[in-house]
């Protein structure tokens, strides 16, 4: 006559040793990769030229945001460049009366538009609202040389559809697809 035997669940791991993976000190723990919309994916954070030609590039999780990466991207520029320079912004990430504030304390440029929302509150507040910041509609035209910079980075399959398993190795391949682009546009 068969007996059936019921074996307990050992709550402790069995054998073997732990694993031996450490993050180097430039990876981020989640090698840049967050659950967005589409999937898990990353998302590359880029300042662009005139030219269409990505100058700085960051790299962070899918559903993080892109106002806060924009601090690390201009600290990045910023020793670089040395020079003047315009930022121009869409409304939907970086039009906050914060960034807006910031970027008057760094002394950077900037055309950004006001959201419907933020334009009720100000005139709503009346003259205590305060006035409306600068807009250019015609600089604010330029705003399409981020996308074309963009476009370009996509260019590359290896960018357009992260293979790397690591942060720091796909960041050096957009790196260089950043590089290539800068001296093509240039020559």
């Amino acid at each position: 006559m068969p007996t059936s035997t019921r074996l307990a669940l050992d709550p402790e791991p069995s054998q073997g040793a732990e694993s031996n993976f450490t993050f180097s000190a430039d990876e981020p723990a989640d090698h840049a990769i967050g659950r967005s919309r589409g999937g898990l994916t990353t998302k590359v954070h880029a300042l662009t030229d005139e030219l269409c030609s990505p100058q700085t590039v960051q790299l962070s999780a899918g559903q993080a945001g892109d106002n806060p990466m924009l601090w690390p991207l201009l600290d990045e520029y910023r020793p670089m460049s040395g020079d003047q320079f315009r930022l121009l912004g869409d409304k939907a990430a970086y039009s906050h009366k914060s960034t807006r504030a910031r970027l008057r304390k760094m002394k950077i440029n900037h055309t950004i538009p006001e959201k419907s929302d933020q334009i009720a509150w100000r005139k709503a507040k009346g003259s205590a609202g305060g006035r409306p910041p600068a807009f250019d509609p015609r600089l604010y035209g330029n705003l399409n040389t981020v996308e074309r910079g963009f476009n370009r980075l996509k260019q590359w399959r290896g960018i357009a559809t992260r293979y790397d398993k690591y942060a720091l190795t796909y960041l050096g391949g957009v790196t260089l697809a950043a590089i290539v682009i800068h001296h093509r546009v240039r020559n």
